[in-house]
This record gives C-alpha cells, sequence and structure tokens, in this order.
C-alpha cells in the first residue's frame, strides 16, 4: 500500500458511477476538497482535508465492501492534487454559503433540528448534514444566499447551543454544494421534503425469520461510518455474519427474556431469545444481522450483572427456531433500530455508571425518577433536563452493575403513564 496521504485513489470507477456517487461514499468521513475524474481509465481521485479523513475511510473500507459495487480504494502516490487539476470545490478561504461547525464540549446530544433551530433565524437553510470526526461533533450547513451564512458565523461564533456547554466554533466551508441522500436526524434536505429516511440494502449473508423475511446486514455504510467517526471500534470487523449470540453465566433466578431484550436491543433488533432449560444459565439472542451481534459479543462480554460476569460469544446455531421455549421480538415496537439506525449505533457502548432516560413525562420530577430506579443500586446523582422540547434525565449508579440492572428492569416500563426508554450515556458526570 502506498505511504498515507490525504489523497485517495479509486479504481474501477465505470462510467455509470458519478461524482455525487463519490462524495456519498466518503462524505461520512470529512471534508472534501477536490475530486478528479479520470474517466479514461475509469478512476478517480479524491482529497480529503486532512491525511486522517483518508486514513479513516480507507481502514473503514478495509473491512466493509462499499456500497458501490466493485470499486477499490486505495492511498494515492500524490500527496496534495495540485491546482492545474479540477478542483470541483473552489474556493478555500473566502466567505461561501456553507458553513463548517465544530460543536466543544458536547454535553448533550445535537440533532438536525436543534441545529435548524439555531441557524434558521439567520437565513433559509436549504441543506444540513451531521457527522463525528476526530475533532468532534460537526455539521456542515447550507444557507440559501452566502451573506445569511457571514451573518450567522458573526452572530453564533463562540456561542453555547445550551448553557455552559455545546460551544460552536463556526469555519466557511470550502464546498460549492452540499449532496443529501436522506432525511433523517443526520442529514436533512429542507429543499425536498421526499427524501428516504433510510438507505435500502441487501446483504449476501441476511438473518432469516420463521417467515422468511431478512434482515439485512447493514448495508447503509454511510450510517456506520458517520456513526462511528469514519471508522469501526477498535476490535469490530463489520464482516461478521453470524446473526445468533451465546450467552451464559446468567443469574437464573433473575432473568428472563425481557430483561435480555432490553440489554441486548441496545446494539441491535432483537428476532428471538431462548433461555436453555438445561442449562439455566445459558441463553441464545438472534440479532437482526451479523453486524448487531458483533456490535453485542464486542460490548457486552464480561458485563456485570444479577452479581456474574457474563460470557457472550457467537454461536454455532444460524438462528432460534420457533417454538414454545422461546420468545419471538421481531415484531416488537421495542427493537430500538426500526429508526434513526445510525442515532443508535453511535450510543453504542458497554455499561456505564450512567444511565439517560428518555419518553418521560413532562411534568417527571428528579424525585420521581430517583423512585423510579433506586431500588437498583445506590444513586449517586439525577438531572431532570428538557431536549427539543421532551422531558429527559440523567441518573448516576455507584458502579456499572447497578446501572445495567436499572436498565433491563425499568427500560419499557411505565413512569406517570408514558412508558419510558433507558439507554447507557457516556457521560463521566452530570
Amino acid at each position: 500500500m502506498a505511504e498515507s496521504s490525504k489523497v485517495v485513489h479509486v479504481r474501477n470507477v465505470g462510467h455509470e458511477i458519478s461524482e455525487n456517487d463519490l462524495l456519498q461514499l466518503f462524505q461520512p468521513f470529512g471534508v472534501i476538497t477536490k475530486l478528479v475524474m479520470l474517466r479514461a481509465k475509469n478512476q478517480a481521485l479524491l482529497q480529503m482535508q486532512d491525511v486522517s479523513s483518508a486514513v479513516s475511510a480507507l481502514q473503514f473500507f478495509t473491512n466493509v465492501q462499499p456500497t458501490i459495487r466493485n470499486v477499490y480504494v486505495q492511498f494515492s502516490s500524490h500527496q496534495e492534487l495540485t491546482t492545474i487539476e479540477q478542483n470541483i470545490h473552489g474556493r478555500e478561504d473566502e466567505p461561501n454559503r456553507i458553513l463548517l461547525v465544530t460543536i466543544h464540549h458536547m454535553l448533550y446530544p445535537i440533532t438536525v433540528d436543534v441545529l435548524h433551530q439555531v441557524f434558521s433565524p439567520y437565513g433559509f437553510v436549504e441543506k444540513l448534514v451531521t457527522f463525528q470526526k476526530s475533532a468532534g461533533f460537526q455539521a456542515l450547513i447550507q444557507y440559501q444566499v452566502q451573506q445569511c451564512a457571514a451573518s450567522a458565523r458573526t452572530a453564533l461564533q463562540g456561542r453555547n447551543i445550551y448553557d455552559g456547554c455545546c460551544q460552536l466554533d463556526i469555519q466557511f466551508s470550502n464546498l460549492e454544494e452540499l449532496q443529501v441522500n436522506y432525511n433523517n436526524d443526520r442529514s436533512r434536505d429542507y429543499t425536498n421534503p421526499n427524501l428516504p429516511a433510510e438507505q435500502k440494502g441487501r446483504s449476501s449473508h441476511p438473518c432469516y425469520g420463521d417467515t422468511g423475511v431478512a434482515y439485512p446486514q447493514m448495508a447503509n455504510t454511510s450510517a456506520i461510518a458517520a456513526a462511528f467517526g469514519g471508522g469501526l471500534p477498535p476490535g469490530i470487523t463489520g464482516t461478521n455474519d453470524r446473526c445468533t449470540v451465546l450467552v451464559s453465566n446468567l443469574n437464573a433466578d433473575s432473568i428472563d427474556e425481557d430483561k435480555l431484550f432490553n440489554l441486548f436491543s441496545l446494539y441491535g433488533n432483537i428476532v428471538r431469545i431462548k433461555l436453555l432449560r438445561n442449562k439455566p444459565d445459558h441463553a441464545l439472542v438472534q440479532m437482526g444481522d451479523g453486524f448487531q451481534a458483533e456490535l453485542a459479543v464486542h460490548f457486552l462480554k464480561g458485563a456485570m450483572l444479577f452479581g456474574k460476569r457474563l460470557e457472550v460469544n457467537f454461536s454455532k446455531h444460524p438462528n432460534i427456531t420457533p417454538g414454545t421455549d422461546s420468545h419471538d421480538y421481531v415484531n416488537s415496537n421495542l427493537n430500538r433500530f426500526n429508526r434513526n439506525a445510525a442515532k443508535n449505533y453511535r450510543y453504542c457502548c458497554s455499561p456505564t455508571k450512567m444511565i439517560h432516560l428518555s419518553t418521560l413525562p413532562q411534568d417527571v420530577t428528579e424525585e420521581e425518577v430517583m423512585n423510579h430506579v433506586q431500588e437498583h443500586g445506590a444513586v449517586v446523582n439525577t438531572k431532570v433536563f428538557e431536549m427539543n422540547g421532551k422531558k429527559q434525565a440523567l441518573v448516576q449508579f455507584e458502579n456499572e452493575e447497578e446501572a445495567a440492572e436499572a436498565l433491563v428492569c425499568k427500560h419499557a416500563t411505565s413512569l406517570g403513564g408514558s412508558i419510558i426508554r433507558i439507554s447507557f450515556s457516556q457521560l463521566q458526570t452530570i
């Protein structure tokens, strides 16, 4: 392989592949400054803003087949594309109608809707794209006219979205036009409300329910790349095709299928769960696809739950046969990855001391939240706050095991008439 470079060499670029196809493929990894299509050779040269963006892209596509059929990516021998070569994004230092926004000290999740609320007072926002980079959480915001972008930058540079956190660092982008393919919580084209929410894709390794419906391997490489900052977490290959997980060393007196569902559904959709009657401390969990199963094995291996350290491994069984001894979740509306898949992948982590509660009643108090979960461990701190007009809460326990017990027992329970949702938070303190 050539020496690392911010220029990526793409081969097997057929005539049916457009510049926009390549921009869509690489945009999740960072800002693209130049693109040269070498049509006569069926190749392309694509320059990222920095070397780390190009490295993230190549590391990702080493493990995951690009969504564009047959293309092959490698580092270019060029360290920089010269000005003689085509620069599709033109100006780099001049004012532009597209802003590059980096958010520092991001204690609360930021969505497209939050950013639109902040930036739309300064003019019509046409398009908005968010992504995770080594520099932090970033967004590209395209206004209809340059003057609106300049006004927004002047007014908002250095300001906080919330008190004491989520500080805006705003520069002019060197892009001429944003490419938006999906309207969801990560990207939005306000000039085209008819875009789909997610990419539809099929895999050569589907996992099947008993109705013959396939649960596709995660084909949306853009969603995965955006969720994990352009590269997969260390230890995740992205190539596993085994959908069923064997969980052992469970506390047989305390566990049941619904509690296992609450834990494993953090990492993907659940098809079916089976407790092994001849081995009461063992269970099989069938995930929606191999990537989700790999996330569950990676993040839950060795986790403590009900006084036991869990063993989580891939099962030799490709799926769980439906029957009276298994519990079916394929049509459950509690599966978390039917909507906002990229957002849910982004929040995947090993159990932490902090849980995040959402879909709470609007009038909920900190005392009510604490009373709902405190039977599971010593509560160190709680905080109720509002996000996008909806009440949410953080609860910090003394250790990860207590937080995990609260999550598996209280996720999808009723509090004040609302069915609450609980996830692990990666925040260290409240």
